[in-house]
């Protein structure tokens, strides 16, 4: 199991020192780290994601109008604060699993257009899903960044409180 606290330092870290941060050096000079929810372990699952018949590519906006294509995967349901939903499953030219997801947290507690998830495969067809490690894109800290936005289908009307808040420079 991945020690939330010790991700989140992390981060904090390349976000201040990498010069491959998204943060401006003006941003970085006094960054006080991100702000995260509290963790919360009642929104980390094991699930099994049922692969779409029909895998189709679709195009998603991005923050800046352009268009990214994507393979619409398969879904996966949950439960969040005991009401059911379900989230779409895209994987990138790579394969890797992408998650784009809007909830009602968002605009006041978290980036308006949304945050992205990774999946870390297990096997055969099941996912470690942790919404504490939910991100946000890095258009969120910087308009230099062209990120796709969450499609519908993956608009969640129930909170998800975990992972990673709006940032605010000015902190």
């Amino acid at each position: 199991m991945l020690d939330i606290k010790a991700f989140r330092s992390e981060k904090d870290r390349f976000f201040e020192l990498d010069p491959h941060s998204p943060l401006s050096v003006e941003q970085r000079k006094d960054f006080p780290g991100l702000n995260y929810f509290p963790e919360n372990p009642g929104l980390a699952f094991e699930v099994e994601i049922q692969p779409f018949s029909e895998q189709n590519h679709v195009k998603l906006q991005t923050s800046t109008g352009d268009l990214n294509i994507y393979l619409r995967y398969g879904k996966f349901s949950f439960e969040v604060a005991g009401i059911q939903v379900e989230l779409t499953v895209f994987t990138h030219e790579n394969g890797d699993t992408f998650l784009p997801f809007v909830d009602q947290t968002s605009p006041e507690y978290t980036y308006g257009a949304g945050r992205y998830l990774e999946l870390d495969d297990l096997e055969d067809n099941r996912y470690r899903v942790d919404f504490n490690l939910a991100y946000n894109p890095w258009c969120a800290y910087s308009p230099n960044y062209s990120c796709p936005l969450p499609p519908e289908e993956n608009r969640l009307l129930v909170p998800v409180q975990a992972g990673e808040m709006n940032f605010s420079s000015q902190q």
